[in-house]
């Protein structure tokens, strides 16, 4: 309890926790920015303090940097960082999925992905390894640090005023949500990308062999666990 209280808008631990971490956790997934954001949400849920404003901008903010930092990176180091972070099959599934996701969707792809788990990472050092338009994706990367900076704090407050007299249950439930919000968004994802794959056109007539079908049938099933897998273990990457 006592080191919750310490996280009040009038102390600078406060600020440095809210830029720091969610600049800092693209590459070192180590450190979980969304539960840093969500326990300061918790542990002012019983401020009304105008400032509080200040700690969400503190956010977004970081995000932001984190962000550009991986998409510079990507940009500046693009063989290091596909060997770093896109090593073995998994990687390479990885990086595929991101810039065939990326040609598709643009700036939402890089927005949504904040909220899908290793998908950060993936979608934003593939946009400097790719060379997308920089302005895009700093536009893109700025609305997205402001919905998840909200939206993280919120869940936070939300648990702290839920239960005000036990700070550790409220944040235990805020993580909760936030859980279950992520696993849909993700159960979402998946369901809309099985939808969107094209079907193989049916044969004109009988003539195709049994060995073209079931070519068809490998590459569906190929596709299907390269989908599965595209962001497995993102934050084991690093």
């Amino acid at each position: 309890m006592n080191a919750l209280a310490s996280l009040r808008v009038d102390v600078l631990l406060s600020y440095a926790i809210a830029i720091i971490i969610p600049a800092l956790d693209a590459i070192l997934p180590v450190l979980p920015s969304e539960t840093a954001v969500i326990t300061l949400g918790v542990a002012t849920a019983g401020s009304a303090d105008p400032r509080i404003g200040l700690l969400v901008a503190f956010c977004a903010v970081g995000a932001f940097l984190g962000d550009n930092l991986c998409y510079l990176l990507g940009r500046r180091f693009g063989p290091r960082i596909e060997r770093r972070f896109f090593r073995g099959e998994k990687g390479a599934r990885r990086l595929a999925w991101a810039e065939r996701s990326l040609e598709r969707y643009g700036m939402p792809l890089i927005v949504v992905c904040r909220f899908i788990p290793g998908g950060r990472t993936a979608v934003t050092l593939c946009c400097g390894i790719v060379r997308y338009q920089q302005r895009r994706f700093v536009i893109a990367t700025a609305i997205a640090g402001v919905i998840w900076a909200s939206y993280s704090f919120f869940i936070g407050r939300l648990g702290g005023q839920a239960f005000e007299d036990k700070p550790w249950a409220g944040l235990l439930f805020a993580l909760g949500i936030a859980v279950a919000i992520s696993m849909l968004i993700e159960l979402v994802r998946r369901l809309r990308s099985g939808r969107a794959r094209p079907r193989p056109a049916a044969p004109e007539s009988g003539g195709a062999s049994r060995g073209d079908a079931g070519q068809v049938e490998a590459d569906d099933a190929g596709q299907d666990q390269a989908d599965r897998d595209q962001l497995e273990g993102g934050h084991r990457v690093a």
